[in-house]
């Protein structure tokens, strides 16, 4: 039986993350953004190197058709392209346009404001206390995951 200081600890933190990606849609809806668009769009600006569709896809846990009609709406916006892969001409890369780069930095200043306000009134001990404990719930996690597909 879990104890019961913890038993609703994964709840939390799922409804954390829904709560907190609500304040930034929130935030983006006056630059028509919403996370089906602001994240995908995030994640090709921070690459290291342009993604492939199905980089993406993997990053953002969709399937491939779910990505081409991201990838086609975000295109038709004007905020990214598909170039032939550097490597591998056949494989498309999707790269974010200057608009899409202006974008993404109204992104992340929104998601600033969030975290600033979200944040104010903790004392950077407890900020990094729960920082750290995250920390080693992903890890625990990602090992459970890993250890359960090979």
């Amino acid at each position: 039986m879990p104890d019961a200081s913890t038993a609703h600890f994964g709840r939390l933190v799922a409804n954390t993350g829904r709560v907190w990606r609500r304040a930034v849609d929130r935030k983006l809806q006056p630059f028509g953004l919403t996370e089906a668009t602001w994240l995908p769009l995030v994640r090709i600006a921070r690459a290291a190197q342009p993604m492939r569709q199905k980089d993406l896809a993997a990053a953002l846990a969709l399937d491939g058709s779910s990505v081409v009609r991201l990838i086609d709406a975000l295109a038709e916006a004007g905020l990214v392209t598909r170039q032939e892969g550097a490597e591998d001409r056949r494989a498309r890369e999707i790269v974010c346009t200057p608009s899409g780069l202006a974008t993404v930095a109204k992104v992340e200043m929104m998601a600033l404001q969030v975290r600033e306000e979200a944040l104010r009134d903790l004392p950077p001990t407890h900020v990094a206390i729960a920082m750290d404990v995250l920390d080693h719930v992903c890890a625990v996690l990602g090992n459970v995951v890993e250890e359960e597909t090979a």
